[in-house]
C-alpha cells in the first residue's frame, strides 16, 4: 500500500462505518472516497487505485466487524501433491549493514504443507519465475491440478470482472506454465481471495515471525537463501495445528505424486539485447556491468534474472553478476579487461577493476606480493604482464590452487606465471604438499616433492636474500672459448682450400 494513504486511513474507514447504517444505494463508492480526500483533506496526491485497492479490503473487514457479513470456513481436503499455493510478503533485512526492504517469495503444498521460501530483491515477474523454478527443484515436482495465485501482475495482465475468475494472462507466464504443465488458480480479490488460499498467508506470517525476528543480517541474499534452506530442513520436523504427522512425513509420501519435471530447465530472466560500450560495459536497469572486451561495439544476449545477470556468448555463458539494483551503480570484474591490460599493463594500477577486485577479495594479498616481486625485478611492464598471465590462470583453475602456486614460486624466488602454474597444479593433483577436500593430506606430509627453483630469478636478487635454502652457487659462468678456437682455425682454412692442394 502506498505510504501516502497513511494520513487518511482513518478518515477512510469513517466514511466505510458510516456505509454499514446508509442505504445500499448511497453508500461511498472508491471514486467518491476520493473526491471527498482532496475536498476535505488537501489529499491531491493520492491516486484513484490506491484508495481503490484500500476500501476494496478495508470494506469487506468492516463489514465482518459490524456483523453485517458473517464470514462461513469450509473445512477442505487437499490430495496429496494436487495443489500448491503461492504468495509474496515483504520482509526487512540488515543487507551488508544497511536496513534493505526485501520480498520473499513462498510456494507452499497445500497438502502436506510443505514451503519453499525464497528472498529475492523485487518481485517483478523475473523473480516471480525463478521462485517457482527453486520451490519445484527443491520439491522434485511439479502440482498436477493446479497452484493459487492472488492477482499478481507477474501473472495477471487484467482482471475481467463480470466473468467470473476469468484473467487476460502476461504472455511468458503462459510459456512458462505450460513448459511446466500446470494450471493456474486465481483467487478472488480482497478478503475473500486471502481465504481461499489461507495457507500460505498463514506460512508468511509465521515464517516472518519465527525465522526473520529479529531483522536478521547477511552479507548477501545468496548467503541469507542459504540459511532459509536450512531452516527449511528443521521445519520438517514440524506439526501443524493438531496433525499426527510432521510436515516432513506428510511431504515424504506427496512427494510421489508430483508430476516429474521437465528434462530441461526454464530460463526465468528477462531477455534483453544491449549494446557494449568503449568501456567493455552494458548498462541494463541504469546499471552498468562488465563484460569481456572482445565484445565492445556488439550486442550481447542478457538474461536479467532476480538476483544475477548471465551475459551469452552463443549457448556459452561469457559473463555473470550479482543483480544490482541501485540506480547508477557498476559491477565490474578484473578478468574482463586482462586482455586489454596485457598490452597496456600501465593501466592497471590506477584501473576500477582494480579496485572492484580487491574490494571484494579476488585480488589478493598473494597477488600483491607476486606483483611487487615482479615488477622489482622484471620491471614494471613486464612485471604487470606476469602478474596478468597469473590471473589468467584463473579461468581454468581453482583460486585456491592458484594462491597456493604463487606462495610456492615465491617461496623458491620465482616471480614467474609458468612456475606459478606448474607450481598450482601440484596443489591441484595433491603432490604439491596442500590439502584439500578429496585428498589425505597425511599421505603427503612426509613425500619428497621436487620443488620448482628458479635459478635465473635466483641470480638477479641480492645474494643476501636468498630463499629456501639453496647453497651457493659457486660455478663459474659458462663460456664459449673453446669454439672460438674452431673459428679461428675455420678462418685459417676456408673451405675447400685444403682439397683442392691434394689435387695438384
Amino acid at each position: 500500500m502506498s505510504w501516502r494513504l497513511e494520513p487518511f486511513k482513518t478518515a477512510i474507514d469513517a466514511m466505510l462505518v458510516e456505509d454499514t447504517t446508509a442505504p445500499r444505494k448511497q453508500r461511498h463508492t472508491a471514486r467518491r472516497i476520493l473526491a471527498r480526500l482532496i475536498e476535505e483533506h488537501g489529499a491531491e496526491e493520492l491516486s484513484y487505485s490506491t484508495v481503490r485497492d484500500y476500501v476494496r479490503v478495508r470494506r469487506a473487514q468492516i463489514d465482518v466487524e459490524a456483523g453485517r457479513r458473517v464470514e462461513v470456513f469450509v473445512p477442505q481436503e487437499h490430495a496429496p501433491g494436487a495443489e500448491a499455493e503461492v504468495d509474496f510478503g515483504e520482509v526487512w533485512i540488515v543487507l551488508d549493514g544497511v536496513k534493505t526492504k526485501c520480498h520473499m517469495f513462498i510456494f507452499r503444498l497445500s497438502h502436506s504443507g510443505k514451503a519453499i521460501h525464497r528472498i529475492y530483491p523485487t518481485q517483478a515477474q523475473e523473480a516471480f519465475l525463478e521462485g517457482h523454478i527453486e520451490a519445484f527443484n527443491e520439491i522434485g515436482g511439479v502440482p498436477v491440478k493446479h497452484i493459487r495465485y492472488d492477482n499478481l501482475t507477474s501473472a495477471v495482465r487484467a482482471v475481467v470482472f463480470g466473468q467470473g475468475r476469468n484473467r487476460i494472462e502476461n504472455d511468458r507466464w503462459v510459456l512458462f506454465r505450460s513448459f511446466y504443465g500446470f494450471d493456474a488458480f486465481y483467487c478472488q480479490p480482497g478478503i475473500a481471495g486471502a481465504h481461499e488460499k489461507g495457507g500460505v498467508e498463514g506460512e508468511v506470517g509465521w515464517f516472518r515471525r519465527n525465522r526473520l525476528s529479529p531483522m536478521p543480517a547477511a552479507k548477501s541474499l545468496d548467503e541469507l537463501n542459504d540459511r532459509i534452506r536450512a531452516w527449511e530442513v528443521q521445519d520438517d520436523q514440524r506439526r501443524i495445528n493438531d496433525r499426527i504427522r510432521t510436515i516432513g512425513q506428510d511431504f515424504a509420501a506427496e512427494r510421489l505424486f508430483l508430476a516429474p519435471l521437465p528434462a530441461e530447465e526454464f530460463d526465468p530472466g528477462m531477455v534483453l539485447n544491449p549494446r557494449v560500450d568503449r568501456s567493455s560495459m552494458i548498462t541494463v536497469r541504469m546499471v552498468k556491468y562488465s563484460v569481456p572486451a572482445r565484445f565492445i561495439g556488439r550486442r550481447v544476449r542478457v538474461s536479467l534474472r532476480a538476483s544475477e545477470l548471465v551475459v551469452f556468448d552463443g549457448r556459452a555463458v561469457a559473463a555473470r553478476h550479482q543483480r544490482i539494483i541501485a540506480k547508477g551503480a557498476q559491477s565490474i570484474q578484473l578478468d574482463h579487461y586482462l586482455e586489454v591490460l596485457k598490452t597496456k599493463p600501465g593501466a592497471l594500477p590506477g584501473s576500477t577493476a582494480l579496485v572492484r577486485a580487491r574490494e571484494s577479495g579476488a585480488f589478493t594479498s598473494a597477488h600483491e606480493a607476486f606483483w611487487s616481486a615482479s615488477r622489482r625485478v622484471n620491471g614494471d611492464a613486464e612485471g604487470t604482464r606476469e602478474l596478468i598471465d597469473v590471473l589468467l590462470l584463473h579461468r581454468s583453475m581453482n583460486a585456491v590452487d592458484v594462491e597456493a602456486g604463487i606462495t610456492a614460486a615465491l617461496g623458491v624466488g620465482a616471480v614467474s606465471a609458468d612456475v606459478v602454474a606448474v607450481e598450482a597444479r601440484r596443489h591441484a593433483t595433491g603432490t604439491g604438499g596442500g590439502s584439500g577436500s578429496d585428498r589425505d593430506h597425511g599421505a603427503h606430509v612426509e613425500a619428497k616433492v621436487q620443488r620448482v627453483v628458479s635459478l635465473t630469478q635466483r641470480r638477479l636478487m641480492d645474494p643476501a636474500a636468498v630463499i629456501a635454502g639453496l647453497p651457493r652457487d659457486t660455478r663459474p659462468l659458462p663460456t664459449v672459448s673453446a669454439y672460438d678456437e674452431l673459428l679461428a682455425k675455420r678462418a685459417e682454412h676456408p673451405a675447400g682450400t685444403e682439397s683442392k692442394e691434394n689435387i695438384s
